[in-house]
């Protein structure tokens, strides 16, 4: 048969009733044994009494001690016990419940929230240390189910795209022109893409981004990057200009994937930024760090995204980046390369239509 597990209140209130009990025989004890000793020594030196006297004193004494013993122990006993009983219900009540929510954020109820217990400092801190555990947990469930979604539209389209034309070759229709077989190399490549970028991002958040790291000169790290993206500006008709402060020291950092950064960035502002408009890449120092700046005069972003932009498959406005192609998992993959280097990452806008500008700061290379 399995053994009834006893609860926190029982046992606290058996550990509390038994160092009472302690005490009550504690004190008889000594009241029983120590006691009367002491009171024969003050009846020695106060004089000469009779035997008979002295025994009815030490018999009035006895009594009387008793007496006020017993009733003095016996209602510290029921304060005791009751004190114990209000103290392990108090403390084992926000446990339980506790336990309770615990249970329902099992249940995949991560909307629970504990409320604060407030028996103490350390309690208190308990619930708000679980509370953010939930939320946290509430923001990767919504980020997961979001993940599937996108997942499942970003799929769709190419396979869709692609399946048409498999059942066009079943059905005996020519495909093999030129235009089809460039719709299906780009459907098959926004698949490939896709792919990449999840892998990419989740090793990089995974922190198992594999670094060759070097000295790297700011102005060649932004020259690199605005001369491989000036073809694609100019055919979106947007200006791009870069320009990076004399005298910059280098970093150490892998130039493959800070490249790689500033490419996520300039293709996000790129998606962003209508023709007619501009994209400035700078490079100064802030600080003991490198600061990488790509500023758009784009659509901007509001404020109430502002905190989520870099989150995987996060979108502003999920309809106008579907169109655009975008995946979603461009600016986590800058986070999650950016945090390996040691270095922060921060987007920043005044508003729709005012444009948006995003941050990089590296460490400095150590001197040599």
């Amino acid at each position: 048969m399995r053994r009834r597990r006893i609860g926190l209140a029982a046992r606290l209130f058996a550990a509390q009733t038994l160092v009472v009990l302690v005490g009550v025989v504690t004190a008889s004890l000594v009241a029983a044994v120590v006691g009367p000793a002491i009171f024969r020594g003050h009846l020695h030196h106060a004089g000469e009494i009779s035997a008979e006297t002295g025994r009815h004193v030490e018999e009035a004494y006895g009594s009387a001690n008793a007496v006020a013993l017993g009733v003095a122990l016996l209602c510290a006993l029921v304060a005791g016990l009751a004190v114990s009983a209000f103290v392990a219900r108090r403390v084992a009540h926000p446990i339980g419940q506790l336990a309770h929510i615990a249970g329902e954020i099992t249940d995949g109820r991560y909307e629970v929230r504990a409320p604060a217990p407030g028996i103490g400092a350390e309690f208190d801190t308990v619930a708000e240390a679980f509370n953010t555990m939930a939320g946290r947990l509430q923001d990767i469930e919504t980020t997961r189910r979001r993940l599937l979604g996108d997942l499942g539209h970003e799929m769709r389209t190419p396979l869709a795209t692609i399946e048409a034309y498999l059942d066009a070759a079943e059905d005996g229709i020519g495909v093999d022109d030129e235009d089809t077989l460039t719709v299906l190399r780009t459907q098959t490549g926004r698949l490939r893409r896709l792919a990449e970028d999840l892998a990419a991002v989740s090793l990089a958040e995974e922190r198992r981004v594999d670094l060759h790291t070097e000295p790297v000169a700011p102005a060649e790290l932004v020259g690199a990057a605005v001369a491989a993206a000036a073809p694609r500006y100019a055919a979106a008709g947007v200006a791009l200009d870069a320009g990076a402060a004399a005298g910059l020291p280098s970093v150490d950092a892998d130039p493959q994937r800070l490249g790689q950064v500033l490419g996520n960035l300039l293709d996000n502002a790129l998606r962003h930024t209508p023709a007619g408009g501009s994209v400035t890449v700078t490079a100064d120092l802030a600080g003991d760090r490198l600061r990488l700046r790509v500023a758009d005069t784009g659509e901007g972003i509001p404020a109430e995204h502002l905190p989520h932009v870099f989150e995987r498959f996060y979108r502003a406005d999920s309809a106008r980046d579907r169109a655009r192609g975008g995946s979603g998992i461009g600016l986590a993959i800058v986070r999650a390369i950016v945090s390996a280097h040691g270095g922060g990452v921060s987007a920043h806008s005044d508003g729709p239509g005012r444009g948006a500008t995003f941050t990089v700061t590296l460490p400095l290379a150590a001197p040599r």
